[in-house]
């Protein structure tokens, strides 16, 4: 049986895990780290995703890019976009509204969708995935902000498409907090408990 995972798409880090044993087990990529730097940089030579990524912020800062969910399914005019583009080291242009990432891969200049490069992340997830269990892997639940709109919500979803995953689901990041504080609580009766998710470019 094919195993769906679930994915973290993180504005930093990014991580992915599986339900195996009775539990929840986040996969630890090919550095042994049980996140991934949420970065894709490009050079003369390569495309690098993850932690070889964040490694070229200081020698390749023009085409490092990341913040990558902080683009996605929004406006180039949007408020948000204009004053994070002055904080990036990369260049953002507008190409029919919409915010596309420009950089120079293998010497010639090209243009990622926000929707692309964070497809390249959710491969660089699937890999990790796919690398633990044995096997491929094609369906995943992943994890947004609460506050994502509906256009945010399917630019997460075709994102997943673009890196080869039927995306079950789109759950709110404290909604799937809340869903794991739950399956590892046994207790009777009713309870409240508050649920936060503070990361490193959203707070919900």
């Amino acid at each position: 049986m094919v195993k769906a995972v679930g994915i973290d798409l993180g504005t930093t880090y990014s991580c992915v895990a599986v339900w195996q044993n009775d539990r929840v087990e986040i996969i630890a990529n090919d550095q042994g780290n049980r996140t991934t730097p949420s970065y894709v940089a490009f050079n003369d030579s390569e495309r690098l995703i993850g932690d070889a990524a964040k490694n070229q912020v200081a020698m390749n800062p023009y085409n490092t890019v990341f913040d990558a969910k902080r683009l996605i399914g929004r406006k180039f005019a949007d408020a948000d976009v204009q004053a994070d583009m002055k904080h990036w080291p990369f260049k953002i242009i507008d190409k029919a509204g919409k915010p596309v990432i420009q950089v120079e891969y293998r010497g010639e200049e090209k243009t990622f969708t926000p929707e692309e490069v964070s497809s390249m992340v959710l491969i660089k997830m699937k890999e990790t995935a796919e690398a633990y269990l044995g096997g491929a892997v094609t369906k995943a639940v992943v994890t947004v902000p609460a506050y994502f709109n509906d256009s945010q919500r399917q630019a997460t979803k075709d994102a997943g498409l673009i890196a080869g995953l039927d995306v079950l689901r789109i759950i709110n990041e404290p909604t799937a907090a809340a869903i794991a504080y739950g399956l590892d609580k046994k207790t009777e009766g009713e309870k409240n408990v508050l649920i936060f998710d503070l990361g490193g470019g959203t707070f919900d």
